[in-house]
């Protein structure tokens, strides 16, 4: 089965209260998961790597088989594909968790989209929905 991952990691500040959400889809559409979380104080970067690996970590359980990974985030499609390098010692760990979470995969794929991106935008909406309600309660 080849999936569709689209993840958002939201922050406001940074670092600031952050929250992740992320949404797996077949090939062909049809929704299988959507899922956002509020994750504690962390920087944006941050944020969209844990997205990225609650979202690996969820797509694995429906399939080992070819996986797009969708991010609105050039900064870490960019150190994913290898272009740019992990500075951030905090950053590096996320990075060695998704490079341990790929072998999962028979194939994975990172594209960088733009925030317009329909499903990027429905993920970024929920991010910032779970955001809303932990912030009404500070």
């Amino acid at each position: 089965m080849k999936l569709r991952v689209y993840s958002d990691g939201a922050s406001r500040g940074n670092p600031g209260i952050s929250a992740i959400a992320f949404m797996i889809m077949t090939e062909d559409g049809r929704l299988l998961k959507r899922y956002s979380k509020y994750v504690g104080i962390r920087t944006n970067n941050q944020a969209e790597y844990h997205a990225l690996i609650s979202a690996l970590k969820s797509a694995s359980t429906f399939t080992d088989g070819e996986v797009t990974c969708y991010l609105d985030s050039e900064l870490a499609v960019k150190q994913l594909i290898g272009e740019y390098q992990v500075r951030s010692p905090r950053l590096r760990t996320l990075w060695l968790e998704v490079q341990e979470l790929k072998q999962k995969f028979q194939t994975i794929d990172f594209r960088k989209v733009p925030r317009t991106d329909r499903y990027v935008a429905q993920v970024d909406r929920l991010a910032n929905q779970a955001l809303d309600r932990v912030k009404s309660r500070l």
